[in-house]
């Protein structure tokens, strides 16, 4: 290989990085610019209200599942620390239900911390279980969720949470267990195995009580001992930041979910992103027929 050409492919990698490079500087710039974020928040206002205009005139979700990811990346992108990251990418989580209930999606299930999140270093997983923490206990005394009525479940081994997480995660629940009207599923310490083989091990000792008869186990009956034993499967699951993976998230109730993939961050998920998801998923349908 001559070293013209070699020097020249090196040229090409360096110019194109400074214009990347350049490229951020410059979009980082804009986002802080007041008239920028004027201009840029009506057309999206604008946008999101035609989207959802033809939204409402086809079939939603009735249940939609959410991988949350990116908050770390998100902030190591934006320059900022891990912790603000995650912050972000909670109150994202609260924008996310509102636009949710304006669809007219009934349930919502998210995957806020699994159990391979324990592995994290202990100064971020003590940062996330204090977020938990003050989340769950705003969520029990939130006006909008009682006037919803959305029953709040936190799915997952509640057991491994430190006790103040578990006691706040009780406390929501207790809160909201007599609603029926919506539904809410938090995963926190949740592994999609780790469910199943706790089903299974509930199954087991049903049998051996006598409570069930072996040739009685069906697939509902499976079902039936998982944590989400009172929410239907979910219609569509929705992963951000680019990872096209499920990564143990409802691995039993996802056999005949719709799977969307977005490269972008959970935090910087806009309201158009959102519908963009929901358009895409009624498109699919109107293709099956269904």
């Amino acid at each position: 290989m001559k070293k013209s050409y070699v020097r020249r492919k090196v040229s090409e990698l360096e110019d194109r990085a400074i214009e990347t490079k350049f490229a951020r500087s410059v979009m980082r710039e804009l986002k802080h610019n007041k008239l920028f974020q004027l201009i840029q928040s009506e057309m999206e206002r604008i946008k999101a209200k035609k989207m959802m205009e033809e939204i409402k005139q086809h079939e939603v979700p009735r249940h939609l599942a959410i991988i949350m990811d990116g908050n770390r990346r998100y902030a190591l992108y934006e320059g900022m620390d891990v912790q603000q990251g995650h912050k972000i990418g909670g109150n994202k989580l609260e924008e996310v239900v509102g636009w949710c209930h304006e669809v007219g999606i009934e349930g919502l299930t998210v995957f806020a911390f699994s159990t391979d999140n324990f592995k994290r270093p202990k100064e971020e997983v003590d940062h996330l279980m204090d977020l938990f923490e003050k989340d769950l206990n705003k969520l029990a005394e939130d006006k909008r969720i009682h006037e919803d009525e959305v029953r709040i479940r936190v799915i997952g081994q509640i057991e491994k949470l430190p006790e103040r997480v578990a006691k706040a995660a009780r406390k929501v629940m207790e809160a909201t267990e007599h609603y029926k009207k919506h539904y809410f599923n938090i995963a926190i310490g949740y592994g999609g195995r780790e469910e199943i083989v706790e089903a299974v091990k509930k199954i087991a000792q049903a049998v051996k009580e006598g409570k069930i008869k072996l040739e009685d186990i069906k697939k509902d009956t499976i079902s039936s001992y998982l944590y989400t034993s009172d929410s239907p499967d979910p219609d569509l699951i929705l992963r951000t930041s680019g990872e096209e993976r499920i990564s143990n998230f409802l691995l039993w109730q996802l056999a005949y979910s719709e799977l969307y993939f977005t490269d972008i961050y959970w935090p910087a998920l806009k309201k158009t992103d959102f519908l963009e998801v929901i358009r895409s998923y009624q498109r699919r349908q109107r293709r099956y027929g269904k």
